[in-house]
């Protein structure tokens, strides 16, 4: 059987760009290179597009792989049949792309942006379309979606990044006749946290209104759950499977950046510590909301089941989930029966069935 030529995208222009070096690093190390010609492609912070030349794949995290001198500027062109383009110095080389697995987060890759380029080139990709990509990136589109659907889910508040020079106390205002504190404040745009704060006063919400400025115009106010956080992993297109539920105790006041990358404070329980009935429904919804969303491949669901009364509620959908050696995607479907090297052949396949 003919191998398939695949490349791997990781980095890019994203607050996003370090986990996805350690998420490459370990796709990177799982895929079976006796059924796939690999072809890393690392895109820089500045948006340079570097063909990666060797399989030291530890270079990634530490982030030295543009370092290499082998290395070469590479490009997928949007131009059908073209593929990957390797600009050696003896000349360009032109490699057929069977699929493109691109193991990246955030803007420019999880919105839609890569898998804009990958339809006009008409090559596979892994993970949910263009339309769906975008819908899930924006956290103010996902919560109308799945408002239709009649998921159950945070109350939330949309704020304008643009208008808090000259409205931040009327910001504010509103926010304290919608909720009481503490409240969530993240950016619409960003995942694995970035920008999102927890506030228990005025101060701490202008504070955290500003911070996720920086990230995004628009900012998304939302009640606060009491409750255990939830991660399902799902896959597949027309039939998607939900794995078994996952559970975080962030060990800290919530699941932020450094609890899910830099510290050791978090505990993930899988299975979650929910009852049978529960952790049924949980993927019911997970399932549910991924079609709502029009997904395909993967996503990973996340939902708060409350202490009170075990009432489930919805908190995001994430269309390219974390691959890194500790990301919930790929343990919970570990657990589910399907290992990491399995995991990624299922997701080829699946980005090629959908083309």
């Amino acid at each position: 059987m003919n191998k398939l030529n695949v490349c791997v995208l990781f980095g890019g222009m994203s607050p996003e760009y370090a986990v996805s070096l350690r998420s490459a690093e370990s796709v990177l190390n799982n895929m079976d290179s006796n059924k796939y010609n690999i072809y890393p492609v690392g895109i820089t912070r500045d948006g340079k597009w570097i063909w990666f030349s060797a399989n030291q794949y530890e270079m990634l995290p530490a982030d030295i792989w543009q370092e290499l001198p082998e290395n070469c500027p590479a490009a997928i062109s949007p131009v059908r049949g073209q593929g990957l383009l390797i600009f050696r110095p003896e000349g360009m080389e032109t490699v057929p792309l069977d699929v493109v697995f691109p193991v990246m987060h955030g803007e420019n890759c999880e919105d839609g942006a890569i898998q804009g380029l990958m339809q006009l080139a008409g090559i596979p990709c892994v993970g949910p379309d263009v339309a769906a990509s975008a819908v899930s990136m924006d956290k103010t589109l996902t919560k109308l979606v799945i408002d239709h659907a009649a998921i159950p889910q945070a109350k939330w508040y949309l704020v304008r990044g643009g208008d808090l020079a000259t409205r931040i106390d009327s910001a504010c205002d509103e926010v304290e006749k919608l909720f009481s504190y503490p409240v969530f404040v993240k950016p619409a745009g960003t995942g694995s946290s970035v920008g999102v704060s927890k506030a228990a006063n005025r101060d701490a919400l202008c504070s955290a209104l500003i911070e996720a400025a920086k990230y995004d115009d628009k900012i998304l106010v939302e009640e606060f759950i009491q409750g255990r956080e939830i991660e399902v992993a799902v896959m597949g297109n027309e039939r998607p499977v939900a794995s078994v539920c996952g559970e975080i105790d962030s060990g800290a006041e919530f699941y932020d950046y450094d609890a899910k990358y830099v510290t050791d404070t978090s505990v993930a329980y899988i299975p979650a510590r929910i009852s049978p009935e529960t952790e049924e429904r949980v993927r019911d919804l997970a399932v549910k909301a991924y079609l709502a969303l029009g997904c395909c491949g993967l996503s990973r669901v996340d939902f708060f089941v409350t202490f009170a009364d075990n009432t489930i509620v919805l908190n995001e959908v994430n269309t390219l989930p974390g691959f890194t050696s500790i990301s919930m995607y790929p343990k919970l479907f570990a657990a589910s029966g399907i290992p990491y090297s399995e995991l990624i052949d299922n997701l080829l396949t699946l980005a090629m069935e959908a083309n």
